[in-house]
């Protein structure tokens, strides 16, 4: 994957011109409780939650961000994620944007992870996320995005 991101440009986004397959317009996040699940990622992320016909919804700051749709299914989870989210902190250092989410309701996991620069945290329904030890700018409009400049 990195290999892939290294072969994006380095002085601003790809070109607005191009054409593109399709567009990611949402993630959709199976939940037991999906309006727990929503207020908890809408106070990590800062986003907007909203729900329409049972779907809870967080609404990105930014169009070109996908929406993030908590759908309820009877099960709980089973096994480690085979997608997960990474946040990185805008405003505080990795360590206080844990304890910052930790306050939340997420708990620390050991996936083996090892020795990293992030940390692995579960949200309150366990899937696994990761904080990542650098801080970015809280401008999304800005560019390049971590680890891809």
């Amino acid at each position: 994957m990195w290999r892939l991101l290294s072969r994006l440009p380095s002085d601003g986004p790809p070109d607005e011109g191009a054409c593109m397959a399709c567009r990611f317009t949402e993630l959709i996040v199976d939940a037991r409780d999906s309006g727990a699940q929503a207020r908890f990622w809408a106070d990590v992320l800062g986003w907007q939650a909203t729900e329409r016909e049972g779907v809870h919804f967080l609404m990105p700051p930014n169009s070109a961000i996908p929406v993030i749709a908590f759908v309820t299914v009877p099960e709980e989870k089973s096994v480690k994620n085979r997608l997960h989210i990474d946040v990185s902190p805008t405003d505080r250092t990795r360590d206080e944007e844990v304890e910052r989410v930790l306050s939340l309701g997420a708990t620390r996991s050991d996936i083996g992870q090892g020795d990293v620069e992030w940390v692995v945290l579960r949200d309150p329904e366990g899937n696994e996320f990761c904080v990542l030890g650098s801080q970015v700018e809280g401008d999304l409009t800005k560019w390049p995005w971590p680890g891809m400049g």
